[in-house]
């Protein structure tokens, strides 16, 4: 609900009525809860954040407070419709939420004549605005990570229970002392769905990764995400080319509307937001010993503290190895002499014709039934050079190093073209990865070379109608696992065709390191 859905000039009216009581020191709720401080609002719903006094229990808390003219039925059923959302969320106990204390509607603790729909309370969540975290520029990859987990966790939790709850705003979200994001103001709007918790997810880690906000109506003070010609925002590793690949994917992806490439649920984030944890914890540094610390026991097999004593007993079985390795040592260069010899003697013998065969060999050679054979591979031509080559993606998907494909082409296997680092093989987060080949007409190829580090890539050759295809309409007409080196592609009765692509499907690597490498790619017509 946007701020001209909630009573147009009426919603105006219950700003002014509000403003007298909504400042600093203004008491609120039956007098109960004296206000502290504002923290942000939401213009969407008219919602301002407030820290508070509980003048009853002498304790702060967090007030959201819906402003509003009573009189308008619209902005009171919202406001009714948030109420009950917040009513609901109060038996929802989780790390990453602020736990609900109270919940006041019109003639419950909100006098209608102060400009006030309703007031939900929550506990008061220490720590720092979420917006003077990212003050200064936005945060590492791995902290963004860490800070959004257990936000992401609350939501998982809730969405299994039915629950919304509403974290599609950067200022209803603080960081707390030990460093994650908490929902401190709950208070999901009227018409807010599972699905924009997951959005709001993926804004919040946008946010982190890029300091912009890429929902609508976002605060002022936050600078709003660019967006490409065709209107999709432009992904953090666009912006700032350190974020992982994956973790930028995840960010996009749970803002789209759309139905293929999205991501729908929390639980995708969770694994995504998993991983990069596990990737940090295993490059981990492990901590200097401090000055002075004892080393570990003799049984610990790290250090040694004192040197091994050479004793009598030692010394011979020194003596005996030694006299062992010797005769090992004599055996391998006798080996080594005799196979040298050997060798020659048999190119000497076949040189000259080799053994005359005997009537028994002649007899076999006679009667044996010839093996059949392989047909011979098509007849190849010369190399043709494409007049473009650019990457593919599927649409929804971010690009890996568009600027750099012109290094398959430029006669030098030591300039790489790489993809982006992957923590989950394809196609957990992308279907695949693709290098279309331009030619000047439609032609017809009997192979493809491509020489590569990256051992154990998976590839397709495909022919495709376009620089731009349906990955769906493009035909396979080639496949094979790259090898270190040179892999030959030979392709067989294919008829002429203008754009050709190498479609990656699987990565080198295993596990969290998942990326390939390609250092030349060469195409042969055939005769």
């Amino acid at each position: 609900m946007d701020a001209a859905g909630t009573g147009g000039v009426n919603a105006g009216y219950g700003v002014r009525a509000a403003a007298s009581t909504m400042r600093p020191g203004g008491v609120v709720g039956d007098r109960r809860y004296r206000l502290l401080a504002q923290f942000g609002e939401d213009q969407r719903a008219i919602a301002q954040f407030w820290r508070a006094r509980d003048g009853q229990l002498n304790r702060d808390v967090a007030l959201t407070v819906l402003i509003g003219d009573a009189s308008d039925a619209k902005s009171a059923a919202d406001a009714t419709r948030t109420l009950e959302r917040a009513m609901h969320a109060a038996t929802f106990v989780h790390p990453g939420v602020a736990r609900v204390l109270d919940v006041l509607s019109l003639g419950s603790g909100v006098v209608p004549s102060e400009g006030i729909l309703g007031i939900v309370v929550a506990e008061w969540t220490h720590g720092t605005d979420l917006l003077d975290v990212i003050s200064d520029g936005p945060v590492p990859a791995t902290t963004a990570s860490r800070l959004l987990e257990p936000l992401a966790s609350a939501v998982e939790s809730a969405h299994h229970v039915g629950l919304v709850l509403g974290v599609d705003h950067p200022q209803r979200v603080r960081v707390t002392p030990d460093g994650a994001l908490r929902l401190a103001f709950p208070g999901p709007l009227a018409l807010a769905t599972l699905r924009d918790d997951v959005k709001g997810l993926g804004a919040l880690l946008y946010l982190l990764l890029t300091g912009r906000w890429a929902l609508p109506d976002g605060p002022q003070a936050v600078p709003g995400a660019p967006t490409g010609p065709d209107g999709t925002v432009v992904a953090p590793n666009i912006l700032r080319p350190m974020v992982p690949a994956e973790l930028s994917s995840v960010a996009v992806r749970s803002m789209e509307d759309t139905a293929v490439g999205g991501i729908r649920t929390s639980a995708a984030i969770l694994r995504v937001l998993d991983r990069v944890a596990e990737a940090e914890a295993a490059t981990t540094m492990l901590p200097p010993v401090p000055d002075g610390a004892k080393p570990p026991k003799k049984d610990d097999g790290v250090w040694i503290t004192k040197r091994p004593v050479q004793t009598s007993g030692h010394k011979r079985k020194l003596a005996v190895f030694v006299v062992l390795l010797s005769v090992a040592t004599i055996a391998i260069v006798v080996w080594l002499v005799t196979s040298v010899i050997g060798f020659f003697s048999n190119s000497t013998d076949t040189a000259a014709g080799g053994p005359v065969p005997t009537p028994a060999t002649t007899a076999q050679a006679t009667h044996t039934t010839p093996k059949p054979t392989t047909p011979p591979p098509p007849a190849t031509g010369p190399a043709i050079k494409p007049t473009a080559l650019t990457e593919f993606n599927v649409p929804g998907h971010n690009p890996d190093n568009p600027s750099k494909v012109g290094r398959v082409l430029d006669g030098d296997p030591n300039t790489l073209w790489n993809t982006d680092k992957y923590f989950q093989p394809f196609p957990t987060l992308k279907p695949g990865i693709g290098l279309i080949a331009t030619f000047a007409q439609p032609t017809k190829l009997a192979e493809v070379d491509i020489d590569s580090p990256s051992a154990g890539t998976v590839v397709q050759i495909r022919t495709a109608t376009s620089v731009n295809p349906d990955i769906n309409a493009t035909q396979v007409i080639g496949q094979a696992t790259l090898v270190d080196g040179h892999t030959e592609i030979r392709l067989a009765g294919v008829p002429p065709t203008q754009y050709v692509m190498v479609w990656i499907t699987k990565l080198a690597g295993g596990g969290s390191d998942n990326k390939s490498s390609i250092g030349e790619i060469k195409y042969v017509q055939a005769r």
